[in-house]
């Protein structure tokens, strides 16, 4: 039994579109209880810790999530593996980081973002034909030019830290977005 094309694609849409929806739920809880945290953050705690770990280890289970989903066995998925393999070490970085200081943490949530932008951007443009995908190339590239802004803040010595908060709150936007645009070409393309 053979699956056709566009069964495939519309079967991709609708994981790519629960994924989103999952991620942006997600995000927003994460941001609120973020922002309550660091709001009160002046030197690194548990929670804080806590919370700036939870990112990066849901972030790769979303992407391995999205790998799972992927139909298109041919095509290489090394931005999706790289994007997983840095999320994880990210993880156990920012654990350590931020025992140290607010703003050590802050340089490797940069790092993260840039790194992480990188291959979110390619595997967007890689899935364009799937639908949703313009919100999360301008994610991915915001990714970049963030993570570069916390990288600089971190070095500095800059302790912002909910600045991370409002980072991710911008992506779960994106999220949002990108799950109406696949539910709107999903209605259309099943009617």
């Amino acid at each position: 039994m053979t699956t056709s094309a566009p069964t495939t694609s519309l079967s991709y849409a609708r994981a790519l579109r629960s994924l989103y929806v999952v991620r942006f739920a997600f995000a927003i809880v994460w941001v609120g209880v973020m922002f309550a945290t660091s709001a009160t953050a002046a030197e690194p705690n548990p929670l804080l810790t806590a919370l700036l770990i939870a990112y990066p280890l849901f972030d790769a289970g979303a992407v391995l999530w999205q790998l799972r989903a992927d139909p298109d066995r041919s095509r290489t998925k090394a931005a999706e593996w790289t994007g997983v393999i840095v999320s994880l070490v990210i993880a156990v970085a920012l654990g350590i980081a931020s025992s140290i200081s607010l703003s050590a943490a802050l340089a490797v949530w940069g790092v993260w973002a840039i790194i992480a932008g990188a291959p979110q951007l390619i595997t967007a443009i890689r899935n364009r034909r799937n639908g949703g995908q313009v919100a999360q190339m301008l994610s991915g590239g915001i990714s970049l030019f963030a993570g570069a802004g916390f990288l600089f803040q971190g070095l500095q010595g800059g302790g912002m830290i909910a600045g991370v908060a409002g980072y991710a709150g911008v992506g779960a936007v994106f999220f949002l977005i990108s799950a109406i645009v696949l539910s709107i070409r999903l209605k259309r393309e099943s009617a």
